[in-house]
C-alpha cells in the first residue's frame, strides 16, 4: 500500500485537479483490495492543514564523526626523552632564571591533562572522573585538571589523602570545594572503583619520586592494578590516565617488575621521560606548552609542534578502533512541528544564523551532489554565496565536472552539515546558471588573488604538476600588476538551485532524530498551505490519512478510495471556517 500511496501523493501534488477528475471519470477496475486503518495519533481538525505538508520522521539515521584538529600523530622515535636528572634540571631553570612560578607551570600542566582527557573520552560516556592526588606537584597537577574537567562538563571527584599544608595547595582545594566537587577519603572509596567511576586520573607520583610507595598510596596503586584484570560481565572497567609518570614506575626504566599500573592514557609534561618508551597504552599525549627555545637548545630537544591553540599533542599512532562501534549519542533540543517556520527559506535563515552565531568554521560550506545523463553521481564541497526566495547560489568553473553534469542533468542536491549543532539540511531542486551580470558583479567583489586563481585554475583538467599551476598564477599576477581590472573568464560563473524539497534534521538521543520535511508543491508553498478550494482540501485529507474512525475501511479501487475520502471531507467541512464552499 505504501508505494501506491507514495505515487498517489506525487500525482496529487503535481496536478491535483486533473488527478481527481481522471479518477472520478473512470469506472472501478480490478485493482487489488487494500485496507486503511485509523491511526492512534489522531490530529485535531485545526491542526490538519498546518501539519499536512510538514512531515516529521523519527527513525534511525547514520551519524557523522568528524576528526578533532587537536589530534596530531607524531612518530615516537623522533621525540626526545628526558632522564630523571634532566627533568629536574629543566624544572629548576624554568622556575629560576626563566621566571616561571610553580603555580603557573601547575596551571598549564593541569589544563593540558584535562584537554587530553576531553580529547579522547567524551563527556557523555565518561562523565564520572576520580582524580587520586599525591602530596607533591603531580598531585597539584591533578587538582588543577579536576577543576578544568568540571568546567568541561565532567563530574569530578577527588581523593587527596595526604594534603600539603601550603597556600598553593590549600588554594586549589578551596577552588574545588567552591565548585561543589566532592573530596573522598580512602575509606569512602568503593572497593570496586568500576562501580562509580568512568575515568581514574593517576596524579599520585611524578618524576621526582623514588623508592617504594607507602600507605595509603600502595593500596591505591594496587586497586588500579587490580582493575586491569577486571572482567565483570556487562561492565567495563574505568580507563586510567596517568600524569607524566605512571605512579610506582621507575622514571627511566618503567614498570621494572611488570606488575605495576598499565594506564590507558599517559600525558607527559614538558617532555616525555624515558619510562614513556615502555608505555603500551592506547593514548600518549604531550602537554605543558611552555618550553622556551633556550631549553630546547640546551637539552637538544625534539618536541612535536602543537597544532593551533591546542594544549596537548598526540605522540604515536592512535589505537585502531572498530569503525562499526564509532557513534555519537546526540543531545539536542527537540525540533517539533510547532517550531517549524511555514516558509522553509525562513527556517533555513534561522538555522544558518544559529550556525553563524555558534562560530562554526565555514557554515556556508555545502556538499553539492550532481549526476550526469547516465545517472552517475558525484559530490564535492562548495561554498554558498547567497540565497533568497529564488534559490541558493554558488560559483565555479563552467568547465568542471559538476558543470558538465549540470549541463546534462539539471537536477542536483545540497547538504549543509553543522556538526556542533547536531543539524543538517538537505535541499533538492533544479539548477540554472545565474545571469552573466550577476556573475560579473560577484567576480569583481572577490580578492584579486581569488580572481587570478579563477583564471589560472582549469578545474577538472590534468596539469603537469603543482609547479605549473604556481607559474600560471605568477604570470597572471605579473600581467595584472598595474592594478587594472581583471576580466572575468568566460568559463566562470554562478549557478542557482531552485528548491522543490527541504529536509531539516536535528540529531537526538538513541537515533530518534527529528526530521521536518517539505513536499514538492507548485509556487514554492511547502509547509502549511491554505487554499479556498474543495478539491485542494480533498487532496490534503488524502495525504493526511488515517481517518478518525476506528474501523478499517476496505477500498476496492482507487476510485472508491477517493469517494470515501471525499465523504470524510464533507463531514468535516464545518471544522474549516476559512474554506469557502466553492
Amino acid at each position: 500500500m505504501l508505494p501506491l500511496l507514495g505515487r498517489i501523493k506525487s500525482m496529487i501534488l503535481t496536478h491535483p485537479s486533473s488527478f481527481i477528475t481522471h479518477l472520478l471519470s473512470h469506472p472501478p477496475t480490478s485493482t487489488p483490495n487494500f485496507s486503511i486503518f485509523s491511526s492512534p495519533l489522531h490530529r485535531s481538525p485545526q491542526g490538519i492543514l498546518g501539519s499536512i505538508l510538514r512531515c516529521k520522521f523519527r527513525g534511525y539515521c547514520p551519524s557523522t564523526v568528524m576528526a578533532n584538529s587537536i589530534k596530531v600523530v607524531q612518530n615516537p622515535d623522533t621525540i626526545s626523552y628526558l632522564n630523571q636528572r634532566e627533568a629536574a634540571e629543566v624544572d629548576e631553570i624554568l622556575m629560576g632564571p626563566l621566571g616561571f612560578s610553580v603555580d603557573q607551570l601547575m596551571e598549564l600542566a593541569g589544563l593540558s591533562v584535562a584537554t587530553a582527557i576531553a580529547e579522547v573520552y567524551n563527556v557523555k560516556d565518561y562523565n564520572r572522573v576520580l582524580t587520586i592526588c599525591g602530596p607533591g606537584n603531580n598531585g597539584g597537577d591533578g587538582l588543577v585538571a579536576a577543576r578544568h574537567l568540571y568546567h568541561f562538563g565532567y563530574k569530578p571527584f577527588v581523593c587527596y589523602p595526604k594534603r600539603t599544608p601550603k597556600p598553593l595547595y590549600t588554594g586549589l582545594v578551596t577552588q574545588l570545594e567552591s565548585l561543589g566537587i566532592p573530596f573522598l577519603s580512602v575509606d569512602d572509596l568503593p572497593i570496586n572503583l568500576s562501580e562509580e567511576f568512568n575515568i581514574l586520573v593517576d596524579a599520585m607520583f611524578g618524576f621526582s619520586f623514588a623508592g617504594t610507595p607507602r600507605p595509603p598510596f600502595d593500596d591505591l596503586i594496587q586497586r588500579l592494578v587490580n582493575l586491569q584484570n577486571y572482567d565483570e560481565i556487562n561492565q567495563k572497567p574505568p580507563v586510567i590516565a596517568s600524569i607524566d609518570i605512571p605512579s610506582g614506575w621507575h622514571v627511566e626504566d618503567g614498570d621494572i617488575i611488570g606488575d605495576g599500573i598499565k594506564p590507558d592514557m599517559l600525558v607527559s609534561l614538558t617532555a616525555p621521560k624515558l619510562c614513556a618508551k615502555k608505555f603500551c597504552g592506547a593514548h600518549h599525549f604531550l602537554g605543558g606548552r611552555f618550553v622556551p627555545p633556550s631549553i630546547v637548545d640546551k637539552f637538544k630537544l625534539h618536541l612535536p609542534p602543537y597544532p593551533g591553540t591546542s594544549m596537548c599533542v598526540r605522540i604515536g599512532k592512535a589505537r585502531q578502533v572498530d569503525i562499526s562501534s564509532m557513534r555519537e549519542n546526540y543531545i539536542s533540543p527537540e525540533f517539533k512541528e510547532e517550531n517549524v517556520e511555514p516558509d522553509p527559506f525562513v527556517q533555513f535563515q534561522k538555522w544558518f544564523d544559529d550556525a553563524m552565531a555558534a562560530g562554526l568554521k565555514e557554515p556556508n560550506a555545502m556538499a553539492l551532489c550532481t549526476a550526469d545523463k547516465d545517472g552517475k553521481p558525484s559530490s564535492r564541497m562548495v561554498l554558498l554565496k547567497g540565497f533568497d526566495k529564488n534559490g541558493f547560489v554558488w560559483y565555479t568553473n563552467y568547465g568542471s565536472r559538476k558543470a558538465r553534469d549540470l549541463s546534462e542533468n539539471a537536477n542536483a542536491s545540497l547538504l549543509f552539515f553543522w556538526d556542533a549543532l547536531n543539524r543538517q539540511v538537505r535541499i533538492e531542486g533544479s539548477v540554472q546558471k545565474v545571469p552573466e551580470e550577476e556573475s560579473e558583479n560577484y567576480f569583481h567583489s572577490r580578492p584579486r588573488g581569488s580572481q587570478i586563481g579563477a583564471i589560472a585554475s582549469k578545474q577538472s583538467s590534468v596539469i603537469p604538476g603543482r609547479d605549473f599551476l604556481h607559474q600560471e598564477y605568477k604570470d597572471l599576477e605579473a600581467k595584472f600588476s598595474a592594478g587594472a581590472p581583471i576580466p572575468k573568464p568566460k568559463n566562470w560563473g554562478g549557478y542557482r538551485l531552485k528548491p522543490d524539497f527541504f529536509e531539516f534534521w536535528q540529531g537526538q538521543t538513541s537515533r530518534l532524530h527529528d526530521r521536518q520535511s517539505s513536499l514538492d508543491f507548485p509556487d514554492h508553498r511547502y509547509f502549511a498551505i491554505r487554499q479556498s478550494n474543495s478539491i485542494a482540501i480533498l487532496c490534503f485529507l488524502l495525504i493526511q490519512l488515517p481517518f478518525s474512525t476506528s474501523k478499517s475501511i476496505l477500498i476496492s479501487s482507487v476510485r472508491d478510495f477517493v469517494v470515501v475520502v471525499y465523504s470524510q471531507f464533507q463531514k468535516s467541512r464545518s471544522d474549516f471556517p476559512e474554506v469557502s464552499s466553492n
